[in-house]
């Protein structure tokens, strides 16, 4: 048996291989749309196989990609080619971002202070990163009072053996 290589924190990331297809996939919408913005329905083809397989993977998209992406059409949403982008202050302030392909209107918040929830400090993401430390450091914590359980077994080790030496020990056995 050979040595086991040690793999990057990269590769340790369950569902890699999917997140990579969804990236290229990603990638290929927008070149398309880059290249000629009258092949829509190749950049539509593109991005509803990346949801599909977000879907069966059950892997989560970054919020960055879902709004640009239609959720009625699966069109890609690029400003001034296939969606218009308006800013309202009419209640409080917020972007609205109108499909020009189907007329799905999507509005998110403008607020200075507004956070999504993937970077609050409660999410999911942080909580798994105190989790990650928190087993990291009981590990260390265990070594240590393994270490020090194994000098307190080993100074009763010696106890024992100086009573035997001194005090003449009997032995028993079973008959």
């Amino acid at each position: 048996m050979g040595k086991r290589k040690k793999e990057e924190p990269a590769a340790q990331i369950a569902g890699k291989d999917n997140l990579q297809r969804m990236n290229f996939l990603y990638q290929m919408a927008h070149t398309v749309m880059s290249v000629n913005p009258k092949n829509v329905q190749l950049a539509r083809y593109y991005t509803s196989t990346l949801k599909n397989i977000s879907k069966t993977c059950v892997q989560r998209q970054d919020p960055s990609v879902k709004r640009t992406i239609c959720k009625r059409c699966d069109s890609l949403l690029i400003p001034g080619v296939t969606a218009t982008v308006r800013i309202r202050a009419k209640r409080e302030k917020h972007v609205v971002v109108t499909c020009l392909e189907c007329r799905m209107v999507r509005r998110f918040l403008a607020r200075k202070d507004y956070q999504l929830w993937t970077e609050l400090p409660t999410s999911l993401a942080s909580q798994q990163h105190k989790t990650a430390t928190a087993t990291h450091k009981k590990h260390d914590s265990k070594t240590s009072a393994s270490t020090s359980g194994e000098r307190n077994h080993s100074k009763s080790k010696s106890l024992a053996a100086g009573k035997k030496n001194n005090g003449g020990s009997k032995t028993f056995t079973a008959d």
